[in-house]
């Protein structure tokens, strides 16, 4: 996994690229908890992301959870079909805030 980080003001994207498992997953949290003490908002570029686990969508709960007790807002764009399953799946469709492509 690979995660590229790019700031807009209060706005902090935060590019994944490759696999999100159990190995890699913290740190996906942890850029995650930084993004949100440099801004107010987290995007979460989704486009090149090839597979999440369950430790991944821990991680996007724990953001989403961070963004909300913080005032702010985490969004999710770019999401391939596989994974829109996974989370259409889990019910975490239902929770997180999915831009349309």
């Amino acid at each position: 996994m690979t995660i590229r980080e790019t700031r807009d003001g209060e706005v902090v994207t935060l590019a994944v690229e490759g696999r999100i498992d159990t190995t890699n997953a913290p740190e996906l949290q942890q850029a995650i908890l930084n993004a949100y003490q440099k801004g107010k908002d987290v995007i979460l570029d989704m486009s090149e992301l090839d597979y999440i686990s369950s430790a991944g969508l821990r991680a996007l709960l724990i953001g989403h959870k961070t963004a909300t007790s913080k005032g702010g807002s985490q969004k999710l764009i770019g999401v391939r079909d596989m994974i829109m399953d996974i989370l259409d799946t889990t019910g975490f469709s239902d929770i997180l805030n999915i831009e349309e492509q």
